[in-house]
């Protein structure tokens, strides 16, 4: 019986989502105009990758005031956290094998807190 591959979530493997929850995951929270900014999309583009995030409950929605307004201000869930750690995981797995520098049976251990 052959190992199974690690499978990578499908939700963050998309570039702008794993871009927008690693800058999360660093940054803590950012409005939506700071992340248009970093991320360089559209409004709408980047309006539609938060919904899904969100939907997923990996990134939550407050408020903070400032400014003279209230803006909406996104963070990484723990789930999200947990989700981009075990993205990073099964990447890493699969970057090892693709280096040569291990067999796919040998991935059991890098992947035991895989859901």
């Amino acid at each position: 019986m052959s190992t199974p591959l690690p499978t990578l979530d499908p939700l963050l493997h998309q570039p702008a989502r794993t871009q927008l929850v690693a800058f999360l995951s660093g940054r803590g929270e950012a409005t939506f105009s700071e992340l248009k900014r970093v991320l360089g999309v559209t409004d709408g583009n980047l309006g539609a990758h938060l919904a899904k995030l969100v939907e997923a409950g990996y990134v939550a929605t407050g408020e903070a005031a400032g400014g003279g307004r209230a803006q909406t201000v996104y963070a990484l869930t723990p789930a999200g956290r947990t989700a981009l750690n075990e993205y990073v995981v099964c990447l890493s797995a699969l970057m090892a094998l693709s280096a040569g520098s291990t067999q796919a049976s040998d991935l059991s251990p890098l992947l035991a807190g895989q859901s």
